[in-house]
């Protein structure tokens, strides 16, 4: 069984294909992506590059794509067997090659095969500690540290947290609780080796802004350090808007020598989101209305109701009438069936929720996604949310999912948190239905145009939260420039 998951691992990241990438039938295209599949990324690169045939605009468009996506691989798997061995031997001292090819054989030490050798990805051994119980046993017998992050403010307990949320609504009505005013610089900083910063060149940069939605308000841009070109139009029912809320600037380069740094300086509230759900209060959908149609529809490629995903809804849900307990149900199975893991970058990954499925592991989006599948293939309507968790004890990039059920519509659900450990179940379970107060919302779907639309293949096409960086139309990739997050909290 884990031999089967190791290789259905391999074949679903093989496959490469750009989400958003540019959409034509070229036959050069798809053979290469065969070798590819194959790890022969040499020839299809020859293949790729030979343009004899006088390919048309589009075409050449996207052999270009798919030459960029087989770079993102190969940063993504980067490390040698040598380093990979040196970077484990700092946990557990007595590690060999022959561990090493244990460990791959396994599944639970990711790599790719490119060209007859053998690469890892760049954050292992992080996983091989997550799913590996001898490499745990090892490193632990070893006397080696378990690394982790220092926490901005280590006093803070998301449980805690929680069970004052659940607390405060015993005694309310109110569904908004806890509300926290956040305050965020982040920062886009072209590194100096970005080569493609001549005199003169025209620096597009789009940086992740917070919607205002349901708990999420009082959203203020504070200052920052060049004008602002464009805002992405904040979402709503009414008047629509973008789905993936942006900031836009543009800079012009005077002197390739000196840095090209941007800064935003924003403000946001966010409250807790606690309603009473009941299954007694469903009512039934509207199967005809644009809302249920739309949110429980496939979306190739990342939402697909493949043989695998319909009979874990007849395992889990069949014979469960009620679309909140059917939900929960779905929740419950993500939760224990799909734990987290590091990831690989979403533009190499032809089907996220096939990837959550088959491989049996994933990050939150890979996490989000596969539970959103399971729900419209249940029908039940549901749909990406992403931005950042804010907690005080680490603050990242995350996704999670949104259900829809009347009387209260679209409730968070989070997979990626899961099942928390308290004997109270409404703590316990939580993170279905509910949301803390730490989160910036800023994307309500994946795969969205930008404002202004961005003219080259995104570095990341489904999400949005490190931003995207632009030179005279080309991309710069996150290995060109850096980026920051950084917040703080006060009352609102």
């Amino acid at each position: 069984m884990i031999r089967l998951a190791l290789a259905l691992c391999e074949l679903v990241c093989a496959a490469a294909v750009a989400p958003e990438s540019t959409v034509v039938h070229d036959p050069v295209v798809d053979e290469a992506k065969g070798l590819i599949e194959k790890g022969e990324f040499a020839e299809a690169r020859r293949l790729l590059e030979d343009r004899s045939d006088n390919p048309s605009a589009a075409v050449a468009r996207a052999r270009d794509e798919q030459i960029e996506i087989m770079r993102r691989i190969r940063l993504d798997f980067s490390t040698g067997e040598a380093d990979m061995l040196d970077k484990i031997r700092q946990a557990i001292p007595d590690a060999t090659s022959v561990d090493l090819a244990r460990w791959r054989a396994e599944g639970n030490l990711q790599f790719r095969t490119i060209d007859g050798q053998v690469w890892y990805f760049g954050r292992e051994p992080g996983n091989l500690f997550r799913f590996s119980q001898e490499a745990r046993r090892r490193r632990e017998a070893a006397g080696s540290p378990v690394p982790t992050r220092p926490a901005k403010r280590p006093e803070f307990s998301l449980l805690a947290h929680l069970a004052e949320i659940v607390a405060l609504a015993d005694r309310t009505d109110a569904v908004e609780l806890l509300p926290v005013r956040h305050r965020v610089t982040c920062t886009i900083a072209l590194r100096p080796r970005a080569g493609r910063l001549r005199a003169g060149a025209r620096v597009r940069i789009w940086m992740i802004y917070p919607q205002v939605y349901r708990q999420q308000r009082d959203v203020r841009l504070v200052r920052t350090s060049i004008p602002v070109k464009a805002f992405a139009p904040n979402w709503d029912l009414a008047s629509g808007g973008q789905l993936q809320r942006t900031i836009y600037f543009e800079h012009r380069v005077e002197d390739p020598q000196r840095p090209v740094r941007v800064e935003a300086v924003y403000e946001w509230t966010c409250a807790a989101y606690y309603p009473r759900l009941d299954p007694d209060m469903v009512r039934p959908y509207d199967t005809a209305g644009e809302l249920y149609r739309e949110y429980t529809r496939e979306r190739p490629p990342h939402i697909v109701f493949a043989p695998e995903i319909r009979r874990i809804v007849e395992t889990e849900a069949a014979g469960v009438p009620n679309p909140l307990e059917r939900a929960r149900r779905l929740w419950l199975w993500v939760a224990r069936n799909i734990p987290w893991a590091a990831e690989v970058e979403y533009s190499t990954i032809p089907s996220i929720c096939l990837k959550g499925i088959r491989t049996r592991r994933g990050d939150c989006g890979v996490q989000g996604l596969t539970f959103i599948t399971l729900c419209r293939a249940a029908g039940i309507p549901a749909r990406w949310q992403s931005g950042w968790e804010t907690k005080p004890s680490g603050y990242t990039m995350h996704d999670w999912a949104e259900l829809y059920v009347e009387p209260w519509g679209w409730l968070p659900a989070d997979p990626s948190y899961g099942l928390q450990e308290s004997e109270d179940p409404r703590i316990r379970e939580f993170f279905f239905g509910h949301m803390d107060s730490y989160r910036c919302i800023a994307n309500l779907d994946y795969g969205c145009p930008l404002v202004p639309p961005k003219e080259s293949l995104r570095s990341e096409p489904v999400d949005f939260q490190r931003g995207e960086v632009e030179v005279d139309g080309e991309n710069l990739y996150f290995d060109e420039w850096d980026y920051s997050f950084d917040v703080e909290w006060t009352s609102p």
